[in-house]
C-alpha cells in the first residue's frame, strides 16, 4: 500500500527536543517494511512564531506564507535525519520531486511547497499526485469536531465525516499565514475529487498511526 502520513508540526516540536521525532522515525521504519510511505511535516510554533514577526514588519500573506514554508523544510530535514538511511537525503519542494525520490525506494519526506497551501492541502495533493491508497493525518486531537475542542468542552467529534459535510464545517475559516482550524479547504476538494481514503488520528502517540492502517480510530473521511 501507498501511504501519505502528514504530522502537524506542531506535535514534533511539543517539546523542542528530539524524542518525538525518533519516536515517529521507529513507527514510520516499521510501516515502511509493509507499505511505501511518502510524509509531509507541518510548521507548527515555530512556523507562527516566524509568520507573526514577518507580518508585523508589513510583509504580504505571501511572503508570511514562503518563510512558513521554510519552516516545515527544516522539520522535515530533522524527521530525516531521524530516519536516517531510511530516508532520501533531500527534501523535495514539489510533488514531481517526491515521486522521483520515491523511485528509490527510500522515504520521501517533505514540507510546504506554494503559498497558501497548508500541510493538510499538500498531503492531498500529494496523495493523489502519487496515487497514494491512504491518507493518515496526525493532529493534535483524536479526529475532527464540530468545533475547536480545544475551546468548547461540549465539542463532538465524528468517527465518520462526509466531504461535503466538512466543506460546510470549514467554509468560515480563515485562510491566514498560519492559522489553522481543523482541515482546510483545499485538502477536503481534493480528498472529494480523488475519493482518497484520509483518516484523522491522534499524532501525540505515534502508534496511532500505525493502528489507523488496519482499524478503526480517529476520523474516517468518506465521499
Amino acid at each position: 500500500m501507498r501511504i501519505v502520513i502528514t504530522i502537524g508540526g506542531s506535535i514534533l516540536l511539543k517539546e523542542y527536543d528530539n524524542k518525538k521525532f525518533e519516536a515517529y522515525a521507529e513507527i514510520i521504519k516499521e510501516i515502511n517494511k509493509e507499505h511505501e510511505i511518502f510524509i509531509v511535516v507541518g510548521g507548527g510554533r515555530p512556523a507562527r512564531e516566524y509568520i507573526g514577526v514577518v507580518r508585523d514588519m508589513g510583509e504580504s500573506e505571501s511572503i508570511c506564507d514562503e518563510i512558513g514554508i521554510q519552516v516545515t523544510r527544516i522539520n522535515a530535514r530533522l524527521l530525516q535525519l531521524a530516519l536516517k538511511d531510511c530516508s532520501y537525503p533531500a527534501i523535495p519542494e514539489n510533488f514531481q520531486q517526491a515521486l522521483e525520490f520515491s523511485a528509490t525506494g527510500k522515504i520521501v519526506i517533505m514540507g510546504g511547497t506554494e503559498p497558501a497551501h497548508s500541510t493538510d492541502a499538500v498531503g492531498s495533493i500529494l496523495a493523489e499526485y502519487v496515487g497514494a491508497d491512504l491518507v493518515i493525518n496526525a493532529t493534535s486531537v483524536d479526529g475532527l469536531y464540530d468545533k475547536d475542542p480545544n475551546k468548547f468542552d461540549d465539542a463532538v467529534m465524528f468517527t465518520e465525516v462526509t466531504t461535503s459535510k466538512l466543506l460546510e464545517i470549514v467554509s468560515g475559516n480563515e485562510t491566514k499565514a498560519g492559522t489553522y482550524e481543523f482541515i482546510d479547504k483545499t485538502a477536503i476538494e481534493i480528498i472529494k475529487r480523488s475519493a482518497i481514503k484520509t483518516v484523522i488520528v491522534n499524532g501525540n502517540n505515534p502508534e496511532n498511526v500505525r493502528t489507523a492502517i488496519t482499524e478503526p480510530i480517529g476520523t474516517l473521511i468518506t465521499n
